[in-house]
């Protein structure tokens, strides 16, 4: 009898651990993701997901674009397409960015994969391993997973209602530096932040872009829920003042998650770069897809139903508002956001979120731990919890099984002491008026 292979009789969990590059150590499950089966099922609330909402979406109108497209055009949006993007794509994309304040020529922009692979994109042209990246505290989780990945070190910079504080900002660049390491890029959210919800305000956009600009550091906006504002006209962009910042947009929440359509705007220098990275990635973005977002920009009224998705939007943050104000012990504290899919809700310190996750579970509810969101273990007393998804009856469900919870934690905290680790808290009640103190 043949001796099978020796990779087929390690008693290691994993036999090619020792072949990996040293990269993939920052390689580990995103804490959103790994709840996706647990949260699909039908019993259970999920206040989890950032799962866009495309129940409003025209699927007749949509279903007609795609199919034109084919019978017209399939010989193309089926082929090969250039590393830059469908050039008319691309034209459209300007007219998205110009409603907030950027003025932008299509040659300067990369259409990519989502704007996960523009983060992945710029990560790889500018960071070598121990390279500094900024961000927020906390900050998106999909963003922490990449620059972990390209062995970057991540330093937060904390927000509060207003969005990243510059004076937090300035420290963490002097600090960087002194230490002897390079910051390579600001990563921010601006608007209706991933996953606290803040927006940050005009005056903070000015300062964090004036720091960034005496100290040589490159911007990464990241805007994938600007136009989702509830009560505004969309905010001018940061790129819309400085035209040496990188910005990242995404019709996966206007439009359709599934087809990975986003963009990156950089100076030409930066972009020639983009496009370098993306062809030796993919060759190209799909065609189909990009025509395919074109089709419906050109034969319906997307702004029309980026109106509507605002009220649906709308209508579930006030559910969401209303029933934590109903339901939530006195000493939780949250923030009221006013655009995007997120609301950050901070219990008493001495409670780990993430060891109570499966006991939220067990009571089919679903929620993400503050601890996915920062690169230092900070934020387990947090958690994100969503209302882009769920109806209003199934949030308010979720917020009173939620509390319930939350409830017999405290019970557990006042009568053994602390649940896990007290940690830091980025969004203080007490001292700002946009969160909640009841």
């Amino acid at each position: 009898m043949t001796d099978l292979p020796q990779r087929a009789t390690s008693s290691r969990l994993d036999p090619y651990a020792d072949r990996y590059a040293a990269r993939t150590a920052g390689m580990t499950v995103s804490e959103v993701r790994a709840l996706f089966a647990v949260a699909a099922r039908p019993e259970v609330v999920s206040l989890a997901g950032g799962m866009p909402n495309i129940s409003s979406l025209p699927l007749d109108v949509v279903g007609d674009s795609i199919k034109d497209l084919v019978m017209t055009q399939g010989p193309t949006a089926l082929q090969y397409g250039g590393g830059q993007g469908d050039p008319r794509l691309r034209e459209q994309i300007c007219d998205v960015m110009r409603l907030e304040g950027i003025e932008a020529h299509p040659d300067d922009v990369v259409v990519t994969v989502g704007s996960q692979q523009a983060v992945d994109l710029v990560t790889r042209v500018f960071c070598d391993p121990g390279d500094v990246v900024i961000c927020e505290a906390p900050s998106y989780v999909g963003a922490l997973g990449v620059f972990k990945g390209y062995q970057c070190d991540i330093v937060h910079a904390e927000v509060d209602s207003e969005g990243l504080i510059p004076s937090a900002l300035e420290q963490a660049i002097v600090s960087t530096k002194a230490s002897g390491h390079k910051v390579k890029f600001l990563y921010t959210i601006p608007n209706f932040q991933n996953p606290t919800g803040v927006t940050m305000t005009p005056a903070r956009r000015t300062e964090i872009l004036e720091i960034c600009r005496r100290h040589d550091i490159l911007v990464l906006e990241d805007n994938p829920y600007g136009l989702l504002g509830f009560d505004d006209e969309p905010r001018p962009a940061m790129r819309a003042q400085d035209p040496g910042v990188i910005y990242l947009g995404s019709f996966s929440k206007t439009f359709s998650p599934g087809l990975r359509v986003g963009w990156a705007l950089a100076p030409s220098a930066i972009r020639e770069k983009l496009v370098l990275a993306q062809e030796s990635a993919t060759l190209c973005p799909p065609p189909f897809n990009q025509m395919a977002v074109s089709a419906y920009l050109s034969n319906h009224d997307w702004q029309g139903q980026i109106k509507q998705m605002r009220e649906m939007y709308r209508e579930r943050r006030d559910a969401m508002l209303d029933a934590l104000e109903a339901y939530m012990p006195a000493s939780c504290t949250w923030t009221k956001p006013d655009g995007g899919f997120f609301v950050w809700l901070t219990l008493p310190a001495g409670i780990d979120c993430k060891a109570m996750l499966p006991r939220a579970v067990t009571a089919r509810v679903a929620f993400v731990p503050g601890t996915g969101f920062f690169a230092d273990g900070f934020g387990a007393s947090s958690m994100r919890i969503s209302y882009c998804y769920p109806t209003p009856e199934r949030i308010r469900e979720g917020v009173r099984r939620l509390a319930g919870v939350i409830e017999a934690e405290m019970e557990l905290l006042e009568t053994f002491g602390a649940t896990g680790p007290i940690p830091g808290l980025p969004i203080r009640g007490a001292e700002h008026p946009s969160t909640n103190t009841q």
